[in-house]
């Protein structure tokens, strides 16, 4: 028992070591505070507490450093040959603004410091700050503002340009992660943003792949840039997914993309492509008026929501030679040409129907990212295009890290979706 309670009160200790309310008693911060009133300072600003505190900490930690790497204490006397020889003033970007450093050399100059590492400019936070916002759509305008606003810090847009591109290495590694052998679903959407290319600035479509794994979890799989869609462009895509790992896929969800149908066959034979049922219903109400809206997509959900693709033949057979349904011609020619990926969904029970019934799912990541897209009038190259979609992937938490997919995925529901795929691709799911 003696055991467990000193190992109990050793993770107390440690714990409060590691708290920093623990490391800065409240007495003394009020005593600073109170001092910095008394004198006229301020506690945020140029000439602020924060700022003065935070260079005093730095100052005295790279100190210490110093004396750690000479191994003797100042005016200690020694027999080294290394000694302290001056400061070299730096000027260090900080959470708490620009900060003059004075930091200690050694007559040797084999002095490494850790805490404001030999080259550099800023603090990690700074970094941080930075991607976060050009994650949430910022411009770099945007962040050299709020940088001087906020944490009076004159950073060049050079340098604001260079911390966002930091971020192409990681993006590169998560572009080429290994994946799941299997997914049950995968959704595939596209946004469509302005990119330069070749000097002239064009529509280019950042297409998204979700994957939706055995366990309900969902996470992007990748995201190609391409202006035109094909067969070769989805071919190379689906065969970079199985290069990565993806043996199989029972369902893919998309909305009428060109060439994809014959991508899918070519690298997994068996996978099924199913048309966004809410996709093909939007396209068809855009040659409807609004006062036969209602009218109009109460007819075609008699369609979707048929129990038997025969029952769908017939329902849409008996709208198209309603009066509503001869108005608008277009609509049944839509659904007509598309009818071979939306017959899968009638042959599905009522728990995978809910799972595949619209690319909502994918759509929801797309609003988000076309939020923090829309600020820019185009982007300069496709990979710019492609980091800042990352970063709000990473900020909205459905990159690599795999997040829940959503509350119909995450209860008892896909389980229930789950059992139904058991059932009707016997054996495919084994190896996931």
């Amino acid at each position: 028992m003696s055991d467990v309670t000193d190992t109990a009160e050793v993770g107390r200790r440690r714990r409060e070591s590691e708290d920093p309310e623990r490391v800065v008693d409240a007495a003394l911060a009020a005593e600073l505070v109170d001092r910095a009133r008394e004198q006229g300072v301020e506690l945020l600003g140029e000439n602020g507490l924060l700022r003065a505190m935070t260079k005093a900490v730095l100052e005295r930690g790279l100190a210490e450093e110093l004396t750690e790497h000479l191994g003797y204490e100042p005016h200690e006397r020694t027999g080294s040959s290394n000694a302290r020889n001056g400061s070299t003033p730096k000027r260090l970007h900080t959470e708490a603004g620009s900060i003059d450093l004075d930091v200690p050399r050694d007559r040797e100059g084999s002095f490494e410091p850790r805490l404001v590492r030999k080259g550099q400019r800023r603090l990690d936070g700074i970094d941080k700050i930075v991607i976060g916002l050009y994650a949430r759509g910022m411009t770099v305008r945007d962040i050299r503002a709020h940088l001087g606003e906020i944490y009076d810090i004159d950073v060049s847009p050079d340098l604001i340009s260079k911390i966002t591109d930091a971020v192409l290495e990681e993006v590169r590694d998560w572009q080429a992660r290994p994946l799941d052998r299997v997914y049950p679903v995968i959704f595939l959407d596209a946004i469509v943003c302005k990119v330069r290319t070749e000097g002239v600035v064009r529509n280019k479509a950042a297409h998204l792949a979700v994957g939706v794994d055995v366990d309900g979890r969902k996470e992007v799989l990748g995201i190609w840039v391409e202006a035109v869609e094909g067969a070769k462009f989805w071919l190379r895509v689906m065969n970079e997914l199985r290069s990565r790992g993806v043996e199989d896929v029972l369902i893919v969800v998309c909305d009428g993309l060109t060439g994809l149908p014959a991508a899918i066959e070519a690298v997994w034979p068996d996978a099924i492509v199913q048309t966004c049922i809410v996709h093909l219903t939007r396209a068809s109400m855009r040659w409807v008026n609004y006062k036969d809206r209602k009218k109009v997509a109460a007819g075609l959900r008699q369609i979707y929501a048929a129990p038997t693709e025969q029952a769908a033949r017939d329902a849409l057979d008996a709208w198209t030679d309603s009066e509503i349904g001869r108005q608008y011609p277009a609509i049944k020619r839509q659904w007509e040409t598309a009818w071979e990926q939306v017959t899968p969904f009638f042959a599905f029970p009522p728990e995978v129907r809910k799972v595949i019934y619209t690319t909502n799912m994918i759509e929801s990541i797309n609003y988000q990212l076309r939020k923090i897209s829309k600020t820019r009038g185009h982007f300069p190259t496709d990979d710019a295009l492609i980091k800042l979609l990352y970063l709000g992937c990473r900020d909205l938490g459905v990159d690599h890290t795999r997040q829940t997919a959503g509350r119909s995925l995450a209860t008892g529901s896909w389980r229930a979706a789950l059992n139904q795929f058991d059932v009707l691709f016997p054996g495919r799911l084994d190896r996931a």
